[in-house]
């Protein structure tokens, strides 16, 4: 592990021990924000599933109640009607075959990535780049639409997307250090209890098993679950 930071010490050394009640986890967590920037706050969920079966892959998009308090920069792959209202939207780069080479060549500064249908032929061979940064568009998380304007609109209003990782776990961003309480608590309860509600029918024993909100540079502070 390496050297930490005489401000990230100070930090650690208030962590408690045990998991708290979401409401107190929040309150803690805002006394470490000590930094000069706005840290994200991120939520970390241990679940009780195996990885390995494709029946127990949680994985989806919600849009929190307060939003994420980012600007996501959007591309869109969509011709026609649907390029046009992408771009009405508020997608940051809408094209096809023009976006997709400018992809391949190594371009990925950009957050989601939202493709029509009738545009997936030329999408997928861009997996190599896409998949490993979790930016490939897919029909479950919503990013594979007819709808692309709408899709659009959600991710700029605080849409997030997850997938659990080989270990099982679920991550993702639910806000700033700067929201107000209330927000936090209210964003972080709407994706825990999506998650709760995404319980894959064949998992066996404790489903969720361990629940913790950090910040971008801050220790982590464990949520009664």
């Amino acid at each position: 592990m390496g050297k930490k930071s005489k401000r990230y010490r100070a930090a650690l050394a208030k962590q408690p021990s045990a998991p708290m009640p979401l409401d107190e986890a929040v309150k803690t967590l805002k006394t470490y924000d000590s930094t000069k920037f706005d840290q994200t706050v991120e939520i970390h969920l241990r679940l009780g599933v195996d990885p390995n079966q494709a029946d127990q892959i949680v994985r989806g998009s919600l849009v929190l109640p307060h939003g994420i308090g980012k600007q996501q920069r959007i591309v869109v792959f969509a011709k026609g009607d649907a390029a046009k209202a992408a771009e009405e939207a508020g997608a940051d780069e809408v094209g096809q075959e023009d976006l997709a080479k400018k992809i391949k060549d190594g371009w990925t500064d950009f957050d989601v990535c939202i493709a029509a249908p009738d545009m997936m032929g030329l999408v997928g061979p861009l997996g190599r780049v896409l998949g490993p940064r979790g930016l490939m568009p897919s029909p479950r998380a919503g990013t594979v639409t007819p709808d692309v304007g709408k899709v659009v609109q959600e991710y700029k209003a605080g849409k997030v997307e997850f997938r659990n990782d080989k270990g099982g776990n679920v991550h993702a961003m639910v806000g700033k250090m700067s929201f107000d309480e209330s927000k936090l608590v209210d964003n972080i309860n709407a994706f825990i209890q999506f998650i709760d509600s995404l319980k894959p029918q064949n998992v066996k024993g404790t489903y969720m098993k361990g629940v913790a909100i950090c910040g971008t540079m801050s220790p982590s502070v464990r949520v009664t679950c």
